[in-house]
């Protein structure tokens, strides 16, 4: 873009990085306050499973509504509305209500969880699009920093009796608090006419199944070694407690740092080369996790498979979004609805392969379905020029002028 970013652009961009982090935040800390909540209310690991696949389906259903609500009122309301919707779930689940009521909090959290999940990529597309250059990699480095934050809090309260109420008090806290700024500072523009005005553009469907397929392998991918990487080198490689954790750890160290230079990388590469180096390193990463039974190559492996997760999932959304910039938040949408799908696929499939092949051969899987990217990586770069406002993107400002 010629020149910096106008003042409200650049508040706006700060704006919606403050709704990753609280995104990131929040869900941290509700996954890893779960298991505390599991003997006071006397629910075993496979209820725990039941809640986690609940927390998915209606994470679809806030998808699908942020769609609707994004058409009516844009999505800077979606992405507020979504904040506001978590923050109330939280308050409840500190509370420690009865079980009926606490399942009930989790399936509202879900519809929070998708609502800005695929809000917050719509306007981060929006903004993107008048910085005219990648930017998406810094707002998911702001989720994955944020989601570090929120376990490291959740874990240095554990020795408090009410320290997971406290965890998920601040996690209400703060999503409310970028709700109230970001209903001032969210991008005000839309990626599509309002409703009775919307042109009559097709919707790109064979560029949403594309992109919804890379989205489902990369969450099928971050699901797999989130919920299995510990458990293999625990009971499999028998690394020890303190060992066990690094493999996870490692992961995320991967993410957060790819997804630092994720834009930059862009800039110098172009998207295509970046997908496919990512990919190919994640497939390396996985394939020495199954090939080396070994403590070290698996803590390595895990480090590996994360620069896919880390480099995909922002430019799945970019080049998404630029399919069709007049329906651009519709599109979003949908190919938001993959990643739900992706996070059940990573932890029953290979929980499945566990016994048999064995788990450490079950992180093949992931490296297979990350191969066809390799040859899709191409469709990322021909959205690039879309991206440009020239591209027919609509700027249908809630009561602004849409040229602003």
């Amino acid at each position: 873009m010629t020149g910096a970013p106008l003042p409200e652009i650049r508040r706006s961009r700060v704006a919606v990085t403050a709704a990753y982090a609280a995104q990131g935040f929040g869900y941290a800390v509700v996954v890893t306050s779960l298991p505390s909540f599991t003997g006071r209310l006397g629910i075993d690991d496979v209820a725990v499973s039941l809640i986690v696949l609940l927390v998915c389906a209606t994470a679809a259903g806030g998808s699908v509504v942020a769609d609707l609500l994004a058409r009516w009122r844009g999505s800077r309301t979606a992405l507020a509305a979504g904040l506001i919707v978590q923050a109330a779930a939280f308050a409840v689940v500190a509370l420690g209500p009865p079980l009926p009521v606490f399942v009930a909090a989790f399936g509202v959290y879900g519809l929070g969880l998708g609502a800005v999940d695929a809000s917050a990529a719509m306007q981060g597309v929006l903004i993107q699009r008048r910085y005219r250059r990648d930017i998406m990699g810094a707002f998911f480095a702001a989720y994955t920093a944020a989601a570090i934050v929120g376990a490291l809090v959740v874990a240095g309260s554990a020795a408090i009796t009410i320290g997971p109420a406290l965890a998920l008090g601040a996690a209400a806290v703060v999503a409310v608090a970028v709700a109230a700024n970001g209903t001032r500072a969210f991008d005000r523009a839309r990626a599509a006419a309002p409703v009775g005005e919307r042109p009559r553009i097709p919707l790109p469907r064979r560029g949403i199944w594309l992109f919804g397929f890379v989205i489902l392998v990369a969450f099928t991918l971050d699901s797999g070694v989130s919920t299995w990487s510990t458990i293999y080198l625990n009971d499999d490689l028998v690394s020890g407690a303190a060992i066990a954790p690094l493999g996870y750890a490692a992961y995320q160290v991967a993410i957060l740092v790819t997804r630092l230079t994720t834009d930059r990388a862009t800039g110098r590469w172009g998207r295509t080369a970046v997908v496919v180096r990512a990919t190919a390193v994640s497939i390396v990463g996985l394939v020495l996790v199954a090939a080396l039974p070994w403590t070290i190559a698996a803590i390595v492996g895990f480090a590996l498979a994360g620069v896919a997760v880390g480099a995909l999932v922002p430019l799945s959304f970019t080049s998404a979004g630029a399919l069709a910039p007049a329906r651009g938040d519709e599109v979003i949408a949908r190919v938001n609805l993959f990643n739900y799908a992706g996070a059940v696929l990573g932890a029953v499939l290979l929980g499945l392969l566990a016994d048999a092949p064995g788990l450490g051969v079950a992180f093949l899987l992931p490296a297979l379905m990350l191969v066809p990217i390799l040859f899709l990586a191409r469709r990322f770069g021909r959205a690039i020029a879309a991206t440009e406002p020239s591209a027919g993107a609509s700027a249908y400002a809630d009561g602004a002028d849409p040229s602003r």
